[in-house]
This record gives C-alpha cells, structure tokens and sequence, in this order.
C-alpha cells in the first residue's frame, strides 16, 4: 500500500513574485493560527492546513481570497468549503482511529475543487473520492496531478453507492447532506472505522460521526451544525448539476 503523500508543490498559476509568494504564505499562517483559536486541537490537521496551497484550488480571480476564513464559490452551484469544516471534518476523521493516520484508507464523497482530498492525501495512505460533476471531476485531477498527490483515486460517479470495489474503509468523509445516515456507505466502514457526514434534518443541518461497532451496529456523535449542498443522485456531464 502507498504511503501517505509527501506535498510537492509546484503552482498551476502563473508565478508569484517573492513578495506576493512571501503575503499568501503570511495569509496562510494567519489562516492556521484562526483555526486553532477556534478550537482546532490536532497539530497534524494544522500542519497540512498550513501546507496545501488552497489558492490553486480557486479560480485565478479569487487567489487573493483563497486564505479568508469563508467559503469560496467554484463554479456549477459548488464550493470550496470553509477551512474550518475542512479542518474539524478531517480532525474528527481520524481521531479514536485505531490505526495510525499513514495506514488508513478513506473515501471521499464529493471531490469538489480537490482540497479536502488534498488535506486528506497529505495524510492517509490512500484517498478514494467521488465526484458527480464531470467538469469538477477533470478540475480537481488535474490539480492533484499537479500537486504530485499519487496516493488519491478519483471517479465520476454517484457517490451514493460509494466505491464497493475498494471497500471497506477506516474512514469516509461526505461533504453533502443527505436526508438520513446513507446506508451503503455506512456499510462500507471497516469495524471501528467512522463516517463524518452531515445531515438535513428537514429543520437544520447538523455534522455527525458515525462509527460502525460491530457488524450491525453504529453509534452516531453530534459535531455540531453544518451548512452543505445537499447531497445528490446520479451524475452529471454538462453545467447543470
């Protein structure tokens, strides 16, 4: 099994000059320390935080944006998500593993721009991400290709069903509400391994942990409340989600 990836970053935008390199670099770190004001605890999420460029994973226009403490829009009603959930979504992943984070494999529902696979990546052993959105889906390869990222496996597909051929996984990471915990990717946890999700109550969306116990059973953590696309069936090919 591959290792965990070590970052090799070279920029799919044009070159910075030094001090424009030296003000996203400051921006980044400012962008950490928020992180772990807010109570981000796991030095290895901070650390990779602090690593993944998530300026290459916006559109040009946005770079000067891309270490703000929001959300950022990536085209077809996506978006790169808040550092902040990207953070407490990959801390919450691998906390209570019981095996060391360069052993796991997890699967990703909903590849997005390809930055929480990137996070991910710079982690785990293997990553295995779905996304719906074929233009997305393109996007986000190439930009891990660039980023020399070779322990990532993407698909366009619908990642309801999650990846059977692979499974089971130490953990899953799903970043779109479903109505309800979505059985088959629960069913693909290894015992011990957990799922972090959020969920649409019909009132609210909230983020879980889901832990499978025993080969039947799962116990379910309350994170907090969340705000994600909703989580969709089927694929796409053009523009329209």
């Amino acid at each position: 099994m591959a290792g965990r990836a070590v970052l090799n970053i070279p920029s799919n935008q044009p070159p910075a000059d030094h001090g424009e390199s030296q003000q996203m670099l400051r921006q980044q770190q400012r962008l950490v320390e928020q992180l772990r004001t807010a109570g981000i605890q796991d030095q290895r999420v901070l650390a990779v935080m602090g690593q993944v460029p998530r300026h290459q994973f916006v559109d040009e226009a946005l770079a000067n944006r891309a270490y703000e403490a929001s959300a950022l829009p990536i085209g077809y009603g996506q978006t790169i998500s808040h550092p902040y959930t990207v953070a407490c979504m990959t801390a919450a992943l691998l906390e209570n593993q019981s095996h060391a984070p360069a052993r796991l494999r997890v699967l990703e529902i909903g590849t997005g721009s390809g930055f929480q696979t990137a996070v991910l990546a710079a982690l785990v052993a293997r990553v295995y991400s779905i996304e719906r959105l074929a233009l997305l889906a393109t996007r986000a390869a190439q930009r891990l290709q660039q980023l020399k990222l070779r322990n990532v496996r993407l698909q366009h597909g619908d990642g309801n069903h999650g990846w059977p051929d692979y499974a089971p996984f130490d953990g899953i990471v799903v970043t779109a509400a479903a109505k309800g915990i979505p059985r088959p990717l629960a069913q693909q946890l290894t015992i011990g391994g957990c799922m972090v999700t959020p969920l649409d109550t019909g009132q609210e969306q909230v983020l879980i942990r889901l832990t499978r116990t025993t080969a039947e059973e799962f116990c379910h953590e309350l994170l907090g409340p969340a705000t994600f696309v909703p989580l969709l069936s089927g694929v796409a090919f053009g523009v329209s989600p």
